[in-house]
C-alpha cells in the first residue's frame, strides 16, 4: 500500500512538471510582441508538436531508447518527426493560412529546423526526468545494500559468546560461587545490548562503552588467576555517537587468543578515551605464545568484518593500526565520532 502510494505521488509530481513545462514552453512559442494575444491556431500548431513529444517520451523512449534498441528508437523518431512537419505543412497551414504559408513548401531542412527546437525541449527535459528518477532509485537501492551489509555483519559478532558465558555460569553455580548472580546480571546486560539496544546505526558512546565493560568483565571469568585485565576510560561524554559493537570485536579477540595459546601471565590491556576534537583513541594489547597459536590474528573473520564495517560506515574518518610482535599484539584505532547533534 505504501509502495502504490509513493509510485502515485510521484506520478503525480511529474505530470504537474510535464503541464508547467507545457505551459511555459507555449507561451514563450506563442509570444508575438507585435500581437500579444494567443490565437486558436497557434494552440492547435502547438498541440501537434506537444502530440509528437508524448509519442516520443511515452512510448519511444521507455520501450527502444531505454532497452537499448537504439536502432529502432532512431527509426520511430524520425517518423514521428516527419509526421508532425506533414501535419503542420500540409494540414494545419493550408487551413490557417492557405494564402500564404500554406501555398508552398519551404523544404525539409528549413521544417526540420523549425521543429526540433521545441521537441528538443519537452523530450529534453523528459529524459532528464527519467534520469533523476533512476539515479533516485540507484541511491535508495545502495542505501538498502548498505544497511543489509552492515546488518550482515553486524550479525556474525560473536556467534560463541553465549556458550562460552553459559558454561562459565554453569561452573560458578556448579560451585555456588557468590559471584553467580552479579554474571547473570552482566550476561542479561550483554544479551540486552546486543539483542535490542545496538539496533541502531550510532549509539551512545557511554552506552556503548558500559556495554563493552560487562562484556570485559563476563570475559574476565575465563582468565581469573591466570593474568591480570586492565579497562581505563577517560573523558566519555554523552554528547558522542558511535556505530555499536565495532571495538568489541577487538576485545574478544584479545580474549579468544591469549586464552587459547596462555595458561599462565596473560596481560590484556584496553584504553578508551576521547580527545577535545571529539576524536576517539581506542588501544588493545594483549599477550600471546605463537607457538600454541596458529591462527593469523591480523587476518580473523571478526578482524576483516570490522574493516568492513569501519569502511563503510567511517570512510575517511577513522585509522586502524595493527601491530604484531612475538608476544603481543596490538590494536590502535582512531575515529571522528559523530555528536548526539548531526
Amino acid at each position: 500500500m505504501f509502495q502504490y502510494f509513493k509510485d502515485l505521488s510521484s506520478v503525480s509530481k511529474e505530470v504537474f512538471f510535464q503541464v508547467l513545462l507545457h505551459v511555459v514552453l507555449f507561451l514563450f512559442f506563442s509570444f508575438d510582441k507585435h500581437s500579444p494575444a494567443i490565437e486558436f491556431h497557434q494552440v492547435i500548431f502547438f498541440a501537434n508538436y506537444a502530440l509528437g513529444a508524448f509519442i516520443i517520451n511515452y512510448f519511444l523512449l521507455p520501450r527502444f531508447y531505454y532497452r537499448k534498441k537504439y536502432a529502432s528508437f532512431f527509426i520511430g523518431l524520425a517518423i514521428v518527426i516527419a509526421g508532425i512537419i506533414c501535419i503542420e505543412e500540409f494540414i494545419l497551414e493550408k487551413i490557417y493560412f492557405p494564402d500564404t504559408r500554406g501555398k508552398y513548401f519551404h523544404g525539409v531542412f528549413y521544417s526540420v529546423l523549425d521543429v526540433m527546437p521545441i521537441i528538443t525541449i519537452l523530450c529534453g527535459f523528459k529524459f532528464a526526468w527519467d534520469a533523476s528518477k533512476k539515479q533516485h532509485e540507484v541511491d535508495e537501492l545502495r542505501a538498502s545494500v548498505k544497511d543489509s551489509e552492515l546488518q550482515f555483519l553486524k550479525s556474525q559478532i560473536n556467534p560463541h559468546f553465549l556458550f562460552n558465558n553459559l558454561n562459565n555460569l554453569y561452573s560458578y553455580a556448579i560451585d555456588n560461587s557468590p559471584k553467580t548472580p552479579s554474571i547473570i546480571l552482566e550476561l542479561s546486560s550483554v544479551l540486552r545490548y546486543m539483542l535490542y539496544d545496538c539496533k541502531e546505526d550510532f549509539v551512545p558512546l557511554t552506552k556503548e562503552v558500559e556495554h563493552l565493560k560487562n562484556f570485559t568483565q563476563l570475559s574476565e571469568l575465563q582468565i581469573e588467576d591466570r593474568g591480570q585485565v586492565t579497562f581505563k576510560t577517560e573523558n566519555i561524554g554523552s554528547e558522542h555517537q558511535i556505530a555499536p559493537l565495532i571495538l568489541m570485536v577487538f576485545i574478544e579477540n584479545a580474549f579468544k587468543h591469549s586464552t587459547a595459546s596462555q595458561s599462565e601471565d596473560i596481560e590484556i590491556a584496553i584504553a578508551i578515551h576521547v580527545n577535545e576534537e571529539g576524536k576517539l583513541h581506542f588501544s588493545c594489547r594483549n599477550s600471546f605464545r605463537p607457538a600454541t597459536n596458529t591462527d593469523d590474528l591480523s587476518h580473523g573473520i571478526g578482524l576483516l568484518n570490522v574493516k568492513k564495517r569501519l569502511e563503510i560506515i567511517y570512510p575517511e574518518a577513522h585509522e586502524l593500526v595493527i601491530q604484531e610482535t612475538d608476544t603481543l599484539f596490538m590494536v590502535q584505532l582512531e575515529i571522528q565520532l559523530k555528536s548526539g547533534m548531526e
